[in-house]
C-alpha cells in the first residue's frame, strides 16, 4: 500500500490517523460520558486523569492530521455524486477537524480554570491556559459537554452516510478508507 493519499485512495499513513483517531475519540466520547455519571470517588478521579492524558493525545494527533491533510492530495469524490452531497461531505471533514480541536482545548480550558495544569502521561504537565476561576470552570465545562454530544451527532451522521455509499449506492467511498 502506498503511504501518501492519491486521486483515487487514502494512503496507509491518512488511514492508521482516520482508525486510531476514530478509536480514540469515540473512546474519550465513551468514557465522558460514563465519567460524569459516577459518584464522586477514586475510579472517577482515575478516569478523569485517562480521560485528560488521552484527550492531550488526540490533540498532537489532530495537529498531525491537519498538516497532512494540507500536505496530501485529498482522494476525489465520485463524479456520480451530487454536488450538494459533495459539499456535505467536505463541510462534515472540516468540521470534523474543528471539533477534534476544540475538543481536547476547551477540556484543557475546564482543567486551567480548576487551577490544574493536565499531565502527558507523567511525562510533562501542560500549562494553565487561563487562572483558576469557578465561573469559567462551569462555562467551558459547559461548551466541552456540547461539543462532545455534537461530535457524537456528526460521528452518527458521518457513519449513516458511508453505510449509504456501500450498500446504497455501491460505490468505493467506504472501501478507501480501509485498504
Amino acid at each position: 500500500m502506498q503511504l501518501t493519499n492519491t486521486q483515487n485512495r487514502y494512503g496507509s499513513i491518512n488511514i492508521l490517523l482516520h482508525w486510531v483517531m476514530a478509536i480514540l475519540i469515540i473512546g474519550m466520547l465513551a468514557l465522558g460520558i460514563y465519567m460524569t455519571g459516577l459518584p464522586n470517588n477514586a475510579l472517577k478521579l482515575k478516569l478523569f486523569g485517562w480521560h485528560k492524558e488521552f484527550g492531550i493525545l488526540v490533540l498532537m494527533l489532530v495537529c498531525v492530521r491537519i498538516v497532512w491533510r494540507i500536505s496530501n492530495v485529498l482522494p476525489s469524490l465520485p463524479t456520480a455524486m451530487p454536488y450538494w452531497e459533495q459539499f456535505a461531505a467536505r463541510f462534515v471533514h472540516w468540521l470534523f477537524y474543528l471539533l477534534m480541536f476544540a475538543m481536547p482545548i476547551t477540556g484543557w480550558l475546564v482543567t486551567s480554570a480548576a487551577g490544574i495544569g493536565p499531565s502527558f502521561f507523567g511525562l510533562f504537565v501542560l500549562p494553565t491556559l487561563v487562572a483558576p476561576d469557578e465561573k469559567l470552570l462551569h462555562l467551558f465545562a459547559f461548551i466541552h459537554k456540547w461539543l462532545g454530544y455534537g461530535l457524537i451527532a456528526i460521528i452518527c451522521g458521518h457513519v449513516a452516510a458511508a453505510l449509504k455509499h456501500h450498500f446504497i449506492n455501491k460505490d468505493d467511498v467506504l472501501r478507501r478508507i480501509f485498504s
